[in-house]
C-alpha cells in the first residue's frame, strides 16, 4: 500500500473552490465501461513536473513532451516556490540545488532555515529574485536517470511561462511549504489568487492528504489521486516490473478507481487508461506478433520450471521454449544458457551445496569458473539442487521476485513437451540447442539425438496442431534437423551486427527458415525479403532493459520494434506484457495516439549539447558467410564415425 499517498485536491488546507474546474474534455477514447471514479469519467493523468522521468523536472522540454505524448486532457503538475520578490516558480524541491546548478552561480548563497522545525541547509528561492535566477539552469535531480540534458539550456520557469509555453490542457499547482514562505513574509494564498486572474488553475493541492480509502473518500464527495508513480524505480514484484500493470491496479481493479494518477512518465498512464483498461485475456488481438517465452515466465519464477511454464501459459504465451541441457547420464532437460559462468551457478542453489567444489574453468566454452549440468546425473540434480530465479540486472540492484526465488521444479524435456501438448492455448514449442559439438566430442553426449528421440516419443512427429521450432547458432545442428524432420529451423544471430550480405542470407537459407536477432538494425527487412520470419530477443520489463529513448516503458519498446521494423515475434521473460500489447485497443484506432506511436531512436539526441552526448560506439560488424558456416557435428566421444571429413 506504499503507493497510496493520496492527494485530495482542494479540500484540506487550501480550499479555493472558485479556482477549481474539471477539465471538460475527456481524453480517453475508452468508452467500454463506466469508470469507478467519483464522477464516472476516465482517470486523469497528472504529469509531475512534466515528463520528468526523461528531462529535468519542471523544465520546458519536460512540460512540452508531457503535453505531446499524453492523453488530450493531461494535467501538468507544478510544485510552486516563491522568490523573494513574490513570483511563483515551478520547481520540484524547496532547496534549489536539488534540480538546478544554482550552487555554481551563487557559491555563497547557501543558507540554513528551519523547515517544519528542522534546521535545513541549502539554496532557497526566498533569497533570490526572479532576475537573479535567470542564468540558473535546470538539471536532472535523480541520479539514476540520464544527465545528458543537463547542459541543454533550460531556465527556471514561472507558472505563467509554463502555461504560455506548453499550453497544457490543465494545470495543477502543488503548495507544499506555505508555512515556510509565510516565515519570510511571502503569502502563498496571495500568489494563488493573483495568478488565477491571469491563467486557469484547474487543481490546487497541499501535502496533508486525507487518509481514508478511496471508496470512503468518494462517498464524502472527494476526488482521490494516487502519487509516486515512476517507470524506472522498484515496482512490487506482483506487477512483474510492468508499469502499466501497476496503473491498472489503481484504475481498473474492479473495486475502485482513483480519480487520477501522478506520474513522472505521463505517457505510460495515458496508454494504461486508453489502451489497456477493461481488456480481458480473451480480447481480440489487434496485431499478429508471436509471443515466445524465454525460459517460461522467467521474470516471475525460476526459469524452465513447472511454475515458470504454467505462468507463461496463463499469461497468454504463443510459443513455449525449452533451452536443452544434458545430464551426465544423457537426460535432456530444460535449463537456461550455459553462459555466463555455467548454467547451474546462475540458475540453481548449487553454491549452497556440496557440489560447489566442482567449479572448474572451461576454455572450450570460454567460461572462467562454472559448474556444468554434464557433471551431474539427473538423480543428483533432482535430489540436491533447487531452481533459483535468474537476475540479469543484479549489477543494477534490480532483483526479481525474491519470494519465489526457489519455487518450482526442474523439468525433463519429455515433461516439458507434455505440458505444452496439453495446453490448448499454446501454438508451438521452441527448443534451443547450443554447444552440441562440444558435448558430443568432449563429453560423449548427443544432444541432437536426444531431442529428436524425445520429440518422437512425445508424438510431435505425428501431429500438426503444434508448431515445432528448433533454434541454434550452430548451422550444423540445424542441418541435422533439416535432414531428419520438417520443423521450423531458426538460426540464432548471437552477436550484435550492423548489416548482413545477401550471400550470407542465401547461405543461411540452406539450413534455416527463420532467424533470431538481438539488435534493431537493417538486417530485419533484409532477412524478411528472403522469406525469413524474424524474432527479436530478449525483452525484459526491468527499466534498465529499455534505453531511455523508449521512456523506460516496455510497451513502447515492443511497439517500436513491431511498428518500425515489422518483426514477426518477440522473445520475452514476461509473456504477459507482450501478450497484453497485442490486444491493446489503441492499435485498432483509425488514428493511433501519440502514446502508442513508435519512437524514432536517436530523436532526443538533437536536444543535447555536443559536450553532453554519449561517446560514439564502435560500429558493429557485418555478418559474413564465414560467420555462419560450421563444420558437421562430430561423433560422440567413443562412437564410430562416418564423418571422416570432420577436422
Amino acid at each position: 500500500m506504499y503507493k497510496l499517498q493520496f492527494l485530495v485536491c482542494l479540500f484540506s488546507v487550501v480550499l479555493l473552490s472558485s479556482l477549481v474546474a474539471l477539465v471538460a474534455a475527456q481524453g480517453s477514447r475508452n468508452k467500454t465501461s463506466k469508470w469507478q471514479t467519483l464522477k464516472g469519467d476516465s482517470p486523469l493523468v497528472i504529469a509531475r513536473g512534466g515528463f520528468s522521468g526523461i528531462f529535468p523536472d519542471s523544465g520546458s522540454y519536460a512540460y512540452l513532451l508531457a503535453v505531446q505524448l499524453s492523453l488530450p486532457d493531461v494535467v501538468v503538475w507544478c510544485d510552486v516556490q516563491l522568490t523573494k520578490d513574490g513570483v511563483g516558480i515551478c520547481f520540484p524541491d524547496l532547496r534549489l540545488e536539488n534540480g538546478s546548478n544554482i550552487d555554481i552561480y551563487f557559491k555563497n548563497g547557501r543558507k540554513t532555515y528551519p523547515v517544519n522545525g528542522v534546521p535545513t541547509p541549502g539554496w532557497f528561492s526566498v533569497d533570490f529574485s526572479l532576475n537573479d535566477l535567470e542564468p540558473v539552469n535546470l538539471i536532472q535531480r535523480i541520479y539514476s536517470r540520464t544527465r545528458y540534458f543537463d547542459d541543454t539550456r533550460q531556465q527556471i520557469l514561472t507558472v505563467e511561462e509554463v502555461v504560455n509555453f506548453a499550453k497544457p490542457p490543465g494545470l495543477w499547482l502543488n503548495v507544499q511549504y506555505a508555512a515556510f514562505f509565510s516565515q519570510h513574509n511571502l503569502t502563498m494564498r496571495t500568489f494563488i489568487i493573483s495568478v488565477s486572474r491571469r491563467v486557469v488553475v484547474n487543481y490546487i493541492s497541499s501535502p496533508e492528504p486525507h487518509t481514508s480509502v478511496v471508496s470512503d473518500a468518494h462517498k464524502a464527495g472527494l476526488q482521490v489521486f494516487a502519487s509516486t508513480f515512476v517507470n524506472d524505480g522498484d515496482l512490487p514484484y506482483n506487477y512483474s516490473y510492468d508499469p502499466v500493470a501497476e496503473y491498472l491496479n489503481y484504475v481498473d481493479n474492479g473495486d475502485f478507481s482513483v480519480d487520477g494518477v501522478l506520474s513522472d512518465f505521463p505517457l505510460t498512464p495515458s496508454e494504461a487508461i486508453d489502451c489497456f483498461s477493461h481488456i480481458g485475456k480473451n480480447e481480440t488481438e489487434q496485431v499478429q506478433l508471436l509471443v515466445i517465452s524465454s525460459e517460461g515466465a522467467s521474470g516471475d519464477y525460476p526459469g524452465c520450471t513447472d511454475k515458470a511454464y504454467s505462468k507463461a501459459i496463463s499469461d497468454g504465451v504463443d510459443v513455449l521454449d525449452c533451452p536443452v541441457q544434458m545430464t551426465n547420464d544423457g537426460i535432456p532437460f530444460c535449463l537456461g544458457s550455459i553462459k555466463p559462468q555455467g548454467s547451474i551457478k546462475k540458475r540453481t542453489n548449487v553454491d549452497e551445496t556440496n557440489f560447489s567444489n566442482l567449479a572448474t574453468s572451461n576454455p572450450d566454452l570460454n567460461i572462467d569458473s562454472g559448474i556444468y549440468t554434464y557433471n551431474l546425473t539427473w538423480s543428483q540434480i533432482q535430489r540436491t539442487l533447487r531452481p533459483a530465479i535468474y537476475n540479469p540486472f543484479a549489477n543494477y540492484s534490480l532483483f526479481r521476485n525474491t519470494k519465489a526465488r526457489n519455487d518450482g521444479n526442474f523439468m525433463q524435456l519429455s515433461d516439458f513437451l507434455a505440458i505444452a501438448s496439453n495446453a490448448s492455448s499454446v501454438s508451438g514449442v521452441l527448443i534451443s540447442i547450443e554447444n552440441a559439438a562440444y558435448l558430443a566430442e568432449k563429453q560423449g553426449l548427443g544432444v541432437t539425438d536426444a531431442v529428436l528421440d524425445a520429440l518422437s516419443k512425445a508424438g510431435y512427429n505425428n501431429q500438426s496442431a503444434k508448431k515445432i521450432m528448433i533454434k541454434s547458432s550452430d548451422s550444423a545442428v540445424l542441418k541435422k534437423f533439416k535432414s531428419s524432420s520438417d520443423y521450423e529451423l531458426v538460426y540464432m544471430v548471437d552477436e550484435d551486427i550492423s548489416d548482413i550480405t545477401n550471400s550470407t542470407i542465401s547461405g543461411i537459407k540452406n539450413f534455416a527458415s527463420s532467424a533470431f536477432v538481438t539488435t534493431l538494425t537493417s538486417v530485419v527487412p533484409k532477412l524478411q525479403a528472403f522469406g525469413f520470419s524474424v524474432y527479436v530477443q530478449n525483452f525484459s520489463n526491468e527499466s534498465v532493459s529499455q534505453p531511455w529513448d523508449f521512456f523506460s516503458d516496455p510497451y513502447v519498446e515492443i511497439n517500436t520494434h513491431f511498428s518500425v521494423m515489422g518483426i514477426n515475434g518477440v522473445v520475452t521473460d514476461f509473456p504477459a506484457t507482450a501478450a497484453k500489447y497485442t490486444r491493446n485497443r489503441c492499435l485498432g484506432y483509425k488514428d493511433i495516439p501519440t502514446y502508442m506511436s513508435p519512437v524514432s531512436p536517436g530523436d532526443l539526441i538533437s536536444l543535447m549539447t555536443k559536450q553532453s552526448m554519449p561517446p560514439a560506439l564502435a560500429p558493429n560488424p557485418i555478418l559474413s558467410e564465414n560467420d555462419v558456416v560450421e563444420p558437421p557435428l562430430p561423433p560422440r566421444h567413443g562412437e564410430a564415425s562416418n564423418h571422416e571429413h570432420w577436422q
